[in-house]
């Protein structure tokens, strides 16, 4: 059995050893992110790991559904099942608090065997439009907000979603927007979340009661898109955990309640200039640069042919429904401090005038929704894409409207060449047969109001 020099050890960042606190470390998972956002990886004792030493792991973890089942593709020997190489990136190592003896987790980057990137890797997609972004001499700069619920757990996926137990002992009602006593309500999980992310290394901004029932926000500092991803791609899985330390389930499904509102993960996008350190989307005196109105330009363009990487499920679209209890825009129209347009302006200073995107569904891949936000707003930079006049107060409904229903999105999504070239030929093809499949075992079930209104009455 081989061992491996654990020197390597010291250099861990200091919130892992101030986890560690002198204890031994037990495991190192090394873990990749699929096409879902979700873990897929290998656990290995501690004397087992190098950061030199490569793993692997089969082509065909992007190959299958949320739902597990494979998917047959126009692609040359596709069950072969060729490995991919895991390439430790150290400085994503982080403390898996839960855990009963210190464990380490450490995102991986994938590789070919020629040590190529894999272009249809989720963070290698992320990587490479960051890169066309610094090729030009520009620094991207994100900060997601996430909102999940807090529900009673759910063991029966015929039974409806139900809020938890408080510490009121009853259950939390919706429309408490802000409230700091619904916050408290659920304070223990609360607190949970701050120590496994303390123990872990991450920060937290704030952190928000939302609109619907045991519905909360937390909001991450702003920063490098990768950086970022990771911390989203961490703080699902801490957010479960915290979450099932308590009795409770934490989901990020877009839409978990008929009549509570959709959960969203607004991105919020800058640029900096390297040379100046200036924030490209304002000119010398402080105004709206063109720079700024062409990436919005970009973004009404392209982002409704690229919907299914930013509202992936069936389940996505209900929080685009008019009558969903939710304040989703279903629009890609773009004004100043109006949260009724998807591309929304806050106010702030000139050094830090940025666009929120507020129609990503948390239950996206934040590798790809931070991604394909990026791509489309290079693509307007490119081709200095003017966008339509601010709107102010309310829409019509055919102001920069998106596809309402996944099946539509995607018929989009396969036209949508410019975005295809810069994510990848090959991850879109992939992409969008995945989705394919999974919306056709979608519609092959059949659902509880069928059963309940047609069993009987027709």
């Amino acid at each position: 059995m081989q061992r491996h020099n654990q020197e390597w050890l010291q250099d861990l960042p200091e919130a892992f050893q101030r986890y560690r606190d002198g204890r031994d470390v037990d495991e190192v998972e090394c873990i990749v992110p699929d096409l879902a956002g979700m873990s897929r990886g290998k656990s290995m004792p501690v004397r087992m790991f190098d950061p030199q030493h490569e793993t692997y792991l089969p082509v065909s973890i992007f190959y299958q559904t949320i739902t597990g089942h494979d998917v047959e593709m126009d692609i040359a020997n596709q069950w072969a099942e060729g490995d991919l190489v895991l390439k430790a990136d150290m400085s994503t190592a982080k403390a898996v608090p839960w855990a009963k003896e210190p464990t380490l987790q450490i995102i991986h980057d994938l590789f070919d065997r020629d040590g190529n990137p894999v272009r249809i890797a989720p963070r290698n997609v992320l990587k490479h439009v960051v890169q066309l972004y610094t090729n030009k001499g520009w620094k991207p700069v994100v900060a997601p907000e996430l909102e999940f619920y807090l529900i009673k757990p759910n063991i029966d996926p015929n039974e409806p979603i139900q809020s938890p137990i408080g510490r009121t002992g009853r259950r939390g009602s919706g429309n408490q927007s802000y409230s700091m006593s619904a916050v408290d309500d659920y304070g223990p999980v609360i607190d949970t979340i701050y120590d496994y992310a303390q123990h872990a290394g991450l920060t937290i901004d704030t952190v928000i009661q939302e609109d619907g029932a045991g519905q909360v926000e937390i909001n991450l500092t702003h920063g490098d898109p990768v950086l970022l991803a990771d911390q989203v791609f961490y703080f699902k899985r801490i957010i479960r955990e915290a979450a099932l330390n308590h009795g409770m389930f934490a989901t990020f499904m877009a839409k978990p309640m008929r009549d509570q509102p959709g959960s969203a993960m607004h991105v919020h996008q800058s640029i900096i200039d390297v040379v100046s350190g200036n924030n490209i989307f304002s000119d010398a005196e402080g105004k709206a640069s063109e720079s700024f109105m062409h990436f919005i330009g970009g973004s009404q363009k392209y982002l409704p042919q690229a919907l299914p990487l930013m509202a992936p499920y069936v389940n996505s679209y209900r929080r685009f429904e008019a009558d969903s209890n939710s304040s989703a825009p279903t629009n890609f129209a773009w004004g100043f401090d109006n949260r009724a347009t998807g591309l929304r302006v806050p106010n702030s200073s000139a050094e830090n005038r940025r666009v929120e995107n507020r129609v990503v569904g948390v239950d996206c891949n934040p590798y790809l929704a931070i991604a394909v936000g990026l791509a489309c707003g290079y693509l307007g930079l490119l081709e200095k894409t003017e966008p339509g006049q601010p709107a102010a107060g309310e829409l019509d409904d055919d102001a920069y409207n998106i596809p309402t229903t996944l099946d539509e999105a995607l018929r989009r999504f396969e036209s949508a060449d410019a975005v295809h070239d810069i994510l990848g030929q090959e991850f879109c093809m992939i992409y969008d047969e995945v989705k394919r499949e999974e919306m056709r075992q979608f519609h092959r079930e059949i659902s509880p109001w069928e059963r309940e209104h047609l069993l009987l009455n027709v």
